[in-house]
């Protein structure tokens, strides 16, 4: 027997994961200036492609509670605070809670939408969830980069692409300034994450 929606868990679930993605967007948007104002501009670029995905993860969230429109729906949760100076950690903070959502929160959400018979929602939960997975090991392959001291130099050749013009650099370090544009490396991206590209470059 369904559950009435207005006296459902999933409604709860629902707010909080609008709540937390709407939280995810701005903790995003704000890293992305610290890249900026660090000369990262490529990062930068990563952190505000995520935040806007997040906000498109939120306006699904927010849609399934259109029935409760004008209402108030009370809710207790935790969330992430993470500040730092540091892109590499910054980056590692975003992987953990995207994996957290990936492996447990989403995944009992969409459980409990499953057993109140919200099909819709619990399809929404498990499908969004893949994504948080994909962000995840995103920004845990951009801070082993920057651990690594890999993210603008390669011991063997590497190629990056600037952002700016599409200049792609091919050798072992990324040129202080591109040849093309003049834009600073901070435009640089490495190609393996770089968008649009044509299949060659991603081996």
């Amino acid at each position: 027997m369904a559950i009435d929606f207005e006296k459902s868990r999933t409604k709860e679930n629902l707010m909080r994961a609008f709540a937390g993605e709407s939280q995810a967007r701005n903790r995003y948007t704000i890293a992305a200036e610290t890249a900026r104002h660090q000369g990262m501009y490529s990062i930068s670029q990563i952190f505000l492609f995520t935040a806007d995905q997040e906000r498109a993860h939120a306006e699904r969230y927010y849609s399934l509670l259109k029935s409760l429109s004008g209402e108030t729906v009370i809710i207790s949760g935790g969330y992430p605070i993470d500040h730092s100076d540091s892109l590499a950690d910054l980056l590692r903070s975003a992987q953990h809670n995207e994996m957290e959502e990936y492996e447990n929160v989403y995944q009992e959400f969409g459980d409990v939408a499953k057993e109140e018979g919200f099909l819709e929602a619990a399809s929404a939960f498990y499908q969004i969830a893949d994504v948080e997975a994909v962000h995840g090991k995103r920004f845990g392959k951009l801070a082993e980069m920057l651990e690594n001291n890999t993210y603008y130099e390669r011991e063997g050749e590497g190629a990056w692409m600037c952002l700016n013009c599409g200049h792609i650099h091919r050798g072992k370090r990324v040129p202080e300034v591109c040849p093309t544009c003049r834009h600073e490396k901070g435009y640089f991206i490495p190609v393996e994450l770089a968008p649009y590209l044509e299949c060659e470059f991603m081996k």
